[in-house]
């Protein structure tokens, strides 16, 4: 017999967050900022270009891998697909238009394409693209090995271009792919309860690879540079485009590929597995990505980084790059430019009482 008494309704309790994933999402987000603050530096000193290599070995590769850890591979619902538009193709088209505007006061000349991303915007255009397309790879037996060869087949395929930033859309989906596929898998779990000493060997070894990568990169600046190392690391452009036509050129990507895996994952055994003064600013990677640019372009465009090798120079704009990134994590900078990038658009969609619902098997 039931009880007389009504039982009270259940809150739904908010899914209870990992800050190893925020605290790798501010250092990614950091590394991103540093590596765009030092391009204009690269050309005339081995210092910054070998800084950049080290920096776009992983650091790519590793904020596409966190998305992908909390993307979904269930078909989207309503709400999916409302924050698809909201979280991301409404802030493209916000700062798209912004650029736009920008270009025509700097050039003089307005010439707006919204299906060029400028800049930083390719990443919103290619989470959409992924996050359509998780659901069906995920229906394929090895949705990671296809994704690779993707990856690797698009570099052969000059007429893959960056029109809806497919070129880069394409090249790293390997990475998202290996993030969502870190959630199916209990990796966080087992490393988060891991004893400390057994997590310091880990890390010990995490050291060990990237001192190597330095190494490696600091002694043969020169022949990186010949090689055109930095454009197969931007995973961006097809194999002949920067002077690779020959078959194998797709070996470069897929190792390029390897290599970025293996940093991916000494990357996130480096970051703390609880919860630390970075975490709450890892919740606001997006607003770092979207504004930086607008500190980063003056300074480019103005020449003043257009300077002979100085690595006090070098120095300053990573110093400037870790305080740039704090400033646009902190939350009064997020409470003035939230209607820009988070913007609130329930007005955009149907009433509930008008949304129609497919049939299934409807003609």
């Amino acid at each position: 017999m039931s009880s007389p008494v009504a039982a009270a309704p259940r809150t739904p309790r908010r899914p209870v967050r990992m800050p190893l994933w925020d605290n790798a999402r501010f250092v990614a987000i950091t590394l991103v900022v540093m590596g765009h603050a030092i391009l204009k530096l690269i050309a005339e000193s081995d210092p910054a270009y070998g800084v950049y290599l080290f920096i776009y070995a992983f650091h790519v590769p590793v904020f596409v891998a966190v998305a992908g850890y909390f993307a979904k591979a269930t078909p989207p619902g309503v709400k999916q697909l409302k924050k698809l538009v909201t979280d991301l193709a409404l802030p493209y088209l916000i700062f798209e238009v912004i650029w736009t505007v920008i270009r025509a006061l700097v050039t003089g000349r307005f010439n707006p394409d919204l299906a060029t991303p400028s800049w930083t915007l390719w990443f919103l255009l290619a989470l959409i693209i992924w996050r359509v397309a998780l659901p069906y790879l995920a229906l394929l037996r090895f949705p990671l090995v296809i994704a690779v060869v993707i990856s690797v087949a698009s570099g052969y395929l000059p007429a893959v271009g960056s029109v809806f930033a497919l070129d880069r859309t394409l090249a790293l989906l390997p990475f998202f792919v290996l993030g969502w596929k870190l959630r199916m898998l209990p990796v966080t779990t087992l490393w988060t309860e891991l004893p400390l000493r057994r997590v310091w060997w880990w890390r010990a070894g995490a050291i060990g690879v990237f001192a190597a990568l330095a190494l490696v990169i600091a002694t043969n600046v020169p022949l990186w540079r010949e090689l055109k190392v930095r454009r197969v690391l931007l995973f961006e452009e097809a194999y002949p485009e920067f002077g690779y036509d020959q078959w194998w050129a797709g070996g470069l990507r897929l190792a390029a590929i390897a290599l970025a895996v293996l940093l991916v994952f000494s990357f996130l055994v480096l970051m703390p597995r609880r919860a630390t003064w970075i975490s709450p600013l890892g919740q606001a990677t997006l607003y770092v990505y979207l504004l930086h640019s607008f500190v980063l372009y003056p300074l480019r465009e103005s020449g003043w980084l257009d300077v002979p090798r100085d690595d006090l120079l070098l120095v300053g704009m990573i110093l400037f790059s870790i305080l740039l990134t704090l400033a646009l994590s902190s939350r009064p900078v997020r409470r003035v430019f939230r209607p820009l990038v988070e913007p609130r658009a329930e007005w955009l969609f149907a009433r509930g009482d008008e949304k129609v619902t497919p049939r299934v098997g409807a003609d």
